[in-house]
């Protein structure tokens, strides 16, 4: 049971820290133009350091200029803030994977590449090579 002694501490921290963020978040919404809100998201608040995430250069932009804007209106809200950290966010979506090339030999040159793959111990990498080289080869 010793184990799990101090988690329920940590937990009431990492909870108290996301309500943070979303009264920052609050906050921030009412300070922004309407036409950014959508695209910021705080995502961290650091010995005085608020990070907001920001899809979009241009939209990044933007803020960095009204960071003093910013600082001043969280002061007025109750939230003194030292500095204001920008970071333009990754997309959430991994890019599209292409499909592997298509790779054209002739017939005796298949043949060939599987005979020859046939010589080697079944576990050499090079075996699985050839036979897959042979195995997505078209005429």
């Amino acid at each position: 049971m010793h184990r799990y002694l101090g988690r329920e501490p940590l937990l009431a921290r990492l909870q108290d820290h996301a309500a943070r963020l979303e009264g920052l978040q609050r906050v921030l919404a009412a300070g922004v133009p309407a036409q950014c809100i959508h695209a910021c998201h705080v995502t961290n608040l650091k010995d005085d350091t608020l990070v907001i995430d920001v899809r979009g250069s241009a939209i990044a932009v933007r803020l960095k200029q009204m960071i003093p804007t910013l600082l001043a209106h969280f002061a007025r809200a109750g939230h003194p803030l030292q500095k204001i950290r920008i970071k333009i966010a990754q997309p959430e979506a991994p890019p599209a994977r292409r499909p592997p090339p298509t790779r054209t030999i002739s017939a005796t040159a298949r043949a060939r590449i599987e005979a020859f793959s046939a010589t080697l111990p079944a576990d050499a990498p090079l075996r699985a090579a050839l036979e897959t080289l042979a195995r997505r080869s078209r005429e």
